[in-house]
C-alpha cells in the first residue's frame, strides 16, 4: 500500500531540508544509550500477512528528537534483505510515552513499539505483523587487511593523516587527508555516524570519502530515507545507490571499493576510463560505475568534515 500524498510531502521535507535545530552531537554509543529514544530506534524483522499471503516484514524506526519517531515498514524484508525499490512501504509517525511508541498514518495503519517489539495493525485493528528488534552487521566489518595491504589506520596512530584527530575511542575523526598517494586496486574503510536525532537532511552526520578520480562517496545519516544520490552510499550528485544500506546511527558500517579498467569499449575501441564498484555493508550499491576520469597512477584520500564528527577506523588498501 502506498502512503498518502500528504505523508510523502512531510517525508520529503524531513529527508532533504535542514529544518530543525541540530541539537547535541554524540559520537560515543555509551553516552547515546542514556537517551531512551536511542534504545527505541533501529531495525526490526518479523513475519505477518500482506495482500492475503504470509510475508517477511522489515521495519526501520527513525528517531527525530524530543521523543518523536518515524517508522518505515517493508513488506518483503529490510532493504538489502528482500525489499526492492518500488515495492510497497508503510510510513507511520508518532511519539513515545514512557517506554512505548505509538505511531499511525492516514491510511489507518497503526503501530506500537514496546519491549523490543514492533506491532503493526490495520484499520480494523487486526494485527498485520509482529517484528522483533534486530541489529545487522556488515559481513566485512573488522575485515583483516591482506598481508600485502597498506594499512592506513588501525586505531593506534594517525601517522598517515598529519594533523588528524585520534579520539579516546581510538577512532579517526572526519576532516583529514592522507599524507601519501597510492595505486589502489581495493580499498576498505569503516565509519560510524553520530547520534544527532534533531538534525535533518545534510546536517545529519554528514561526511564523505574522496578517492582520487572518483566522485565523492557520500556519508550521511540516511537511515530510513529514499537512498538518493546525495545520501549515504551515493556518488554525490551523480548516482544514487542501488539500495539504501544505511544502518542506524552509531552502528559501524563498511565501504569496500574495487577499481578496474576495461580493455575495450563496447565497440571494440581502446578505453582508459576507470570502473568503480562499491559495496556498502557488503551489499553492491554501484557495479562497474564508469567515471569520467582516466586511470590515475596514484590516488589520494580525503575524509570530509562537513560540520559533523563522523568517525572512521580499519582503513586499508591493496595495490595492483
Amino acid at each position: 500500500m502506498r502512503c498518502s500524498a500528504s505523508i510523502m510531502v512531510v517525508w520529503a521535507c524531513i529527508s532533504t531540508v535542514a529544518c530543525a535545530a541540530p541539537g547535541p552531537e554524540v559520537i560515543d554509543p555509551e553516552v547515546a544509550r542514556q537517551d531512551p529514544d536511542f534504545r527505541l530506534q533501529g531495525e526490526y524483522v518479523g513475519t505477518g500477512t500482506w495482500k492475503g499471503k504470509q510475508a517477511i516484514f522489515g521495519g526501520q524506526v527513525i528517531a527525530l528528537g524530543n521523543h518523536n519517531f518515524r517508522a518505515v515498514v517493508y513488506p518483503g524484508g529490510l532493504p538489502g534483505g528482500g525489499w526492492k525499490r518500488g515495492n510497497d512501504r508503510i510510513f507511520l509517525e508518532g511519539a513515545s510515552v514512557e517506554a512505548a511508541v505509538k505511531l499511525a498514518n492516514k491510511d489507518s495503519f497503526s503501530a506500537r513499539i514496546a519491549a523490543n517489539e514492533l506491532t503493526i495493525k490495520d484499520s480494523g485493528g487486526e494485527t498485520v505483523a509482529k517484528l522483533a528488534r534486530t541489529g545487522r552487521k556488515s559481513s566485512t566489518l573488522g575485515a583483516k587487511p591482506p598481508q600485502a595491504a597498506v594499512v592506513l589506520f588501525d586505531g593506534t596512530n594517525v601517522s598517515h593523516f598529519p594533523g588528524a584527530t585520534l579520539t579516546k575511542l581510538k577512532t579517526l575523526e572526519a576532516g583529514c587527508n592522507l599524507k601519501d598517494k597510492y595505486k589502489i586496486a581495493r580499498f576498505h574503510l569503516e565509519f560510524r555516524l553520530s547520534w544527532k536525532p534533531t538534525a535533518r537532511g545534510q546536517g545529519r552526520s554528514n561526511s564523505g570519502v574522496y578517492l582520487g578520480g572518483v566522485p565523492e562517496i557520500q556519508v550521511l545519516d540516511s537511515f530510513g530515507l529514499e537512498g538518493a544520490n546525495n545520501e549515504c552510499g551515493g556518488f554525490y550528485g551523480r548516482r544514487p545507490p542501488d539500495v539504501n544500506m544505511c544502518f542506524p546511527p552509531l552502528t559501524w558500517q563498511t565501504y569496500d571499493v574495487v577499481f578496474s579498467k576495461p580493455k575495450t569499449t563496447a565497440d571494440g575501441k581502446p578505453n582508459d576510463r576507470i570502473l568503480v564498484s562499491v559495496r556498502h555493508n557488503n551489499v553492491v550499491v554501484h557495479q562497474d560505475y564508469r567515471t569520467n576520469a582516466k586511470e590515475l597512477p596514484l590516488r589520494g584520500l580525503h575524509l570530509q568534515r562537513h560540520g559533523n564528527r563522523v568517525q572512521y577506523r580499519n582503513i586499508w588498501l591493496v595495490e595492483p
